[in-house]
């Protein structure tokens, strides 16, 4: 193991989440390869930090989840692990990279087999320029994204995106055959958080940028923005290739096959709520029937005595109610 340092993305190391690096030097004759090896709490971290060191003239490899292929150096994304390849020469011939499969089924045995973040399937694929996707669960990933896309001028949009509320964000180029366009997608834990986010972000938005027609856009919990785009009709092409769609689950209680018939379920029902009536009834009409019998054969002794009774009179009369007059 060795002390972090060195790298051009280590100040991004820490908000990514790293746990270890680890690295190697493999020599084949004259040809050598030095592997980097970057553990990560969780592959949302290990998305984050190989993103951020993807570039326009990368090429889609087959090594991995995902990996890119440059001259002077390749990136391997496999659960929570990045590796890295840098050769001796200047020029790394995808040869090397296959050298490497070997190794990648005992990375995936111990790698986090927790899923990458959401966002990253919500990237629409078509006019997607490969290498400028750009992921950020922090400040600094959203800054240096905002750098490396050529959006410097958008950096105070970082304090109002919400990081400390649990948002997430992910950038792309795209260039289709008529026009072009930056998207920026940010992911909220709820749609209140979103909706909240959304006004902040559109009373920070730079004028110029309003001028050009960029707009905050709401689809339940994702926020979409579309920067120098060619024009509004592109924008919206866009954010219609959005991969997003809101699901909402109804539990609703139905009828199983283990379940009785209908029938014997209302006959059951019916049966028991006459037999409560009944029992009911019969328990009323037996009180009243001993109350009255008592009555009779006690008169004033234990129901109904004098002396227990209490009568309010208005004195509407000089004749004094006499309870007995009552039974």
């Amino acid at each position: 193991m060795f002390q972090l340092g060195g790298d051009v993305r280590t100040d991004n190391l820490k908000e990514a989440g790293v746990i270890a690096l680890e690295q190697r030097t493999y020599a084949n004759s004259s040809e050598q390869l030095q592997l980097s090896l970057y553990k990560f709490k969780d592959p949302s971290g290990a998305y984050e930090f190989y993103t951020m060191g993807l570039g326009p003239n990368a090429q889609s490899a087959t090594v991995g989840d995902e990996s890119a292929f440059y001259l002077s150096q390749a990136e391997v994304l496999i659960g929570n692990f990045v590796l890295i390849v840098r050769p001796s020469s200047l020029a790394l011939k995808p040869e090397d990279l296959a050298s490497l499969a070997p190794a990648i089924p005992l990375l995936k045995a111990k790698a986090d087999t927790t899923p990458y973040p959401p966002l990253k399937s919500y990237l629409p694929t078509r006019w997607r320029a490969f290498g400028t996707e750009r992921y950020a669960q922090g400040i600094f990933g959203f800054e240096n994204a905002l750098n490396d896309l050529g959006l410097s001028t958008c950096r105070g949009l970082s304090k109002d995106v919400g990081f400390q509320d649990g948002a997430e964000a992910i950038f792309a180029k795209y260039k289709g055959q008529h026009g072009s366009g930056i998207l920026l997608l940010l992911d909220y834990p709820t749609p209140q958080l979103a909706e909240q986010h959304l006004h902040h972000l559109e009373q920070a938005l730079p004028e110029a940028l309003k001028r050009s027609g960029v707009t905050v856009e709401r689809k339940a919990s994702l926020l979409s923005l579309v920067f120098a785009a060619t024009a509004p009709e592109h924008a919206q092409a866009i954010r219609d290739e959005v991969n997003y769609e809101t699901q909402i689950t109804w539990n609703e209680s139905s009828h199983k096959a283990t379940d009785p018939p209908i029938f014997t379920i209302m006959f059951k029902i019916f049966l028991f709520t006459g037999m409560f009536l009944g029992i009911a009834t019969g328990v009323g009409v037996a009180f009243g029937g001993v109350r009255v019998i008592i009555k009779r054969l006690f008169p004033g002794k234990v129901f109904d005595r004098p002396e227990n009774i209490e009568v309010l009179q208005l004195g509407l009369s000089g004749k004094k109610i006499d309870p007995t007059d009552m039974y």
